[in-house]
């Protein structure tokens, strides 16, 4: 979902805005969009509520990045025991206008896939902003 609609409450509003000042503080050319998705009846079937997504632009293509926009979906899972709801991993991918050029999951092998990928260098920057970004939401164990 929008990371604009899933900031219901100040905790997780902060959460949010946390990691998005971590990506731009890491990359400073980035515009940040908390509504990457539209809000029209085919893609809300697409939606999977149990992300927050955000979106990242940069002016132009660039070479280390090999896109002009990321994705970034935070998955979450809600324990149906307890109420409990964690971050469970960080889908990120790269947008060119050809379309998707690389992949990155945390859920998996934190490998990248696809046509091209970032430079290694942007590549680590990534991966530790994934790792922080879980971090954020899973500091403790209130409910989000």
């Amino acid at each position: 979902m929008n990371a604009s609609e899933m900031a219901t409450n100040l905790e997780f509003a902060s959460k949010i805005a946390t990691v998005v000042n971590l990506f731009k503080f890491e990359f400073p050319d980035a515009r940040s969009d908390l509504k990457p998705w539209k809000n029209d009846p085919q893609t809300r079937e697409l939606v999977d509520p149990d992300s927050i997504d955000i979106g990242f632009h940069f002016p132009g293509i660039s070479k280390s990045w090999q896109s002009r926009s990321i994705l970034i979906q935070i998955r979450f899972y809600q324990d149906p025991l307890n109420g409990s709801r964690r971050a469970i991993g960080v889908e990120a991918a790269g947008f060119n206008h050809l379309g998707e050029q690389w992949r990155l999951s945390t859920v998996e092998n934190w490998n990248f896939v696809g046509a091209s990928e970032p430079s290694p260098q942007i590549g680590e920057k990534l991966k530790q902003f994934c790792q922080q970004t879980l971090e954020i939401f899973n500091d403790d164990n209130s409910e989000s």
